[in-house]
């Protein structure tokens, strides 16, 4: 199997195209993980909150217990700041599920932004890539096969009449000296079809 054609010329332009789509591809995928990380800077305000109420949560609990040790009103005033430490839990939970759902935001966005274009890219750049390896390896199995340099001399014949031009016309024309079995014309009848698919008699 032949991944690129045998001709320079359009070598070259399978892998420019190759490399267009690897660039694309690339700069793609950097956009996408850039657009996460500002997104990602929407959690910072979640970081703050979770960090506050978990500071003053731990705070309340300390001076709920220093107040549990105060005679005979201890529980009393350890109770509401034991209150006051639950709900700034809450607080630090409330932050927690702001940057759980930013991150879960910025992932889904990040994974739109990779798989729309890079598919869209590669249906675009892969189908005729595919199509030409098929062709090439197909044009090379007839050639090896018997009887195969006819058959491609009379696709060359079938095919645009630009590259004919330049071969001597028999006396009777092309198709007469292909059917007449001319093996010099064969041959260069195959090998303009070999050129059309990229590759070298």
């Amino acid at each position: 199997m032949r991944l690129y054609a045998q001709i320079p010329a359009r070598r070259n332009r399978q892998v420019l195209w190759d490399l267009i789509a690897v660039v694309l591809v690339a700069a793609v995928v950097w956009f996408a993980l850039a657009v996460r990380e500002l997104i990602m800077l929407l959690a910072e305000p979640g970081r703050k909150v979770e960090s506050s109420g978990d500071g003053l949560a731990s705070g309340l609990v300390n001076a709920g217990d220093a107040a549990s040790k105060v005679p005979l009103v201890g529980d009393l005033l350890r109770k509401p700041l034991q209150s006051a430490a639950d709900a700034s839990s809450g607080f630090a939970d409330a932050g927690q599920s702001l940057q759980d759902a930013v991150g879960h935001i910025a992932d889904l966005t990040t994974t739109a932004l990779i798989a729309v274009p890079v598919a869209f890219i590669l249906l675009l750049w892969l189908p005729p890539r595919l199509r030409w390896i098929r062709r090439s390896a197909t044009v090379r199995h007839l050639l090896d096969a018997p009887g195969g340099a006819d058959l491609l001399a009379l696709r060359a014949l079938t095919g645009p009449p630009g590259d004919l031009a330049a071969l001597p016309t028999p006396p009777g024309g092309l198709a007469d000296a292909w059917r007449r079995g001319d093996q010099q014309l064969i041959s260069d009848l195959s090998a303009i079809a070999l050129r059309r698919a990229g590759l070298r008699p």
